[in-house]
């Protein structure tokens, strides 16, 4: 390699092109692999893009030719690090505000301390080498910024990298975890806002568990977790008849009707008496039986209503009547019907009603508008035919009348 191109290679590995930098004039040319990869690596790392290079990982002396010299321990220099020193290895930077400070502000400097009380850090420090560590999830020598769409971490690939180990069942099989998360998660309505709606605050694996501080939820813990996006579903649950049932049973607040990984979308067929409803696992008779029975007429009654408004502003629309008024209206009731979908988490019949009446009394004057659009346009139907007939009467007369002035007219004198 001449040194123009030797010059090219220092400045995409970060290295100002006023000196020779030996760690990568020595790890390009190696045969191995493993030596010679990070140099090419190097070249889209976000340590590179900010001026970092090996020493300031490896530390050693990068002005040295000479091998032993250059990666003299007693300069410093520190090799592949073992797994349980991984996270201090990257610490004594990304744990250093006034070093993170001249590069960039933004990230976090508590990233290690919390990776400390993960279950992953925990297992590391006994002594077990495959738990995650930083380059487990955010790679080594070609780290990518978080926001950048190739990284690991980024949202849409964070499943992808969990799942590296997590759907292994031979990888997991010491520590009795399921490797069924993955395919479930897939298959919920979390994933699909994510990756088929490209919603990016849809929540994936570290939204649930968490990055850094990696550790699986308790039931206890559930409800918080969920009301993180569920705010309003979850401070109505905390109120309800249920919280307390659930606090006993050791019951997960959320999951013992929506799963977690498996988070399917809701219907309205969960809630009541029928025997697909989740109502009914729990509740076969009594006050709860009927409450979800209640719950549930109020919440059928109230779509089938905005349903039939609809269908009649529709006839009427299609007739040519102007209902574009009452049809901007009847938005008005879906949004109490949403509302009413998200009060069922109160378990309280008389609370839900109250948010149904006004949706309720919104289709009603819909439907009846509606129907009087239609008997107004019948009305000019009706209307419109007689004009016809007597203009058709009219048009006849003129027709015989002007007969009869030709008849008269043609008559010899």
């Amino acid at each position: 390699m001449n040194v123009a191109a030797q010059l090219v290679l220092l400045i995409a590995v970060g290295q100002a092109p006023s000196r020779i930098d030996s760690c990568v004039q020595c790890h390009k040319d190696l045969r191995d692999n493993r030596l010679s990869a990070p140099v090419i690596q190097m070249q889209n790392d976000i340590h590179s893009g900010r001026g970092l290079s090996c020493v300031n990982c490896h530390a050693g002396d990068d002005k040295q030719s000479d091998k032993k010299r250059a990666m003299d321990p007693a300069a410093g220099f520190i090799g592949k690090p073992r797994p349980a020193d991984v996270a201090p290895f990257c610490g004594k930077c990304h744990s250093n505000a006034e070093f993170m400070r001249a590069y960039n502000p933004a990230p976090r400097v508590d990233q290690e301390a919390e990776y400390k009380t993960s279950v992953h850090s925990k297992r590391v420090a006994e002594g077990d080498s495959r738990p995650a560590t930083c380059i487990s999830c955010h790679g080594s020598h070609g780290v990518r910024a978080v926001k950048d769409a190739t990284s690991p971490v980024y949202p849409t690939r964070v499943v992808e990298t969990c799942g590296r180990c997590h759907v292994d069942p031979e990888y997991m099989k010491p520590y009795k975890i399921p490797t069924d998360q993955l395919a479930k998660y897939m298959s919920s309505v979390h994933a699909e806002a994510l990756f088929k709606k490209l919603d990016l605050s849809a929540p994936t694996c570290n939204d649930c568990h968490g990055n850094h501080g990696a550790v699986p939820p308790g039931a206890a813990s559930v409800a918080n977790v969920c009301g993180t996006c569920h705010v309003r579903q979850s401070g109505l649950f905390q109120n309800s008849p249920h919280k307390p049932v659930f606090e006993v049973l050791g019951t997960g607040d959320c999951l013992a009707c929506h799963n977690n990984h498996d988070t399917s979308h809701t219907t309205d067929a969960m809630l009541g008496t029928d025997q697909q409803a989740i109502c009914t696992s729990c509740h076969t008779d009594g006050a709860g039986f009927e409450a979800a029975g209640r719950m549930s007429r109020a919440i059928s009654l109230l779509s089938e209503r905005i349903g039939s408004a609809e269908a009649t502003l529709e006839r009427a629309t299609q007739v040519g009547m102007e209902v574009s008024r009452m049809t901007f209206d009847l938005n008005e009731a879906r949004n109490h019907l949403i509302d009413a979908r998200v009060v069922v988490h109160s378990f309280s019949p008389n609370e839900l009603e109250a948010v149904v009446k006004p949706g309720m009394d919104i289709t009603a004057r819909a439907h009846q508008q509606g129907l009087q659009a239609l008997e107004e346009a019948a009305f000019r139907r009706k209307g419109l035919a007689l004009a016809l007939v007597v203009i058709g009467l009219a048009i006849l007369a003129i027709y015989l009348k002007i007969r009869d002035i030709e008849k008269v007219s043609s008559e010899p004198n």
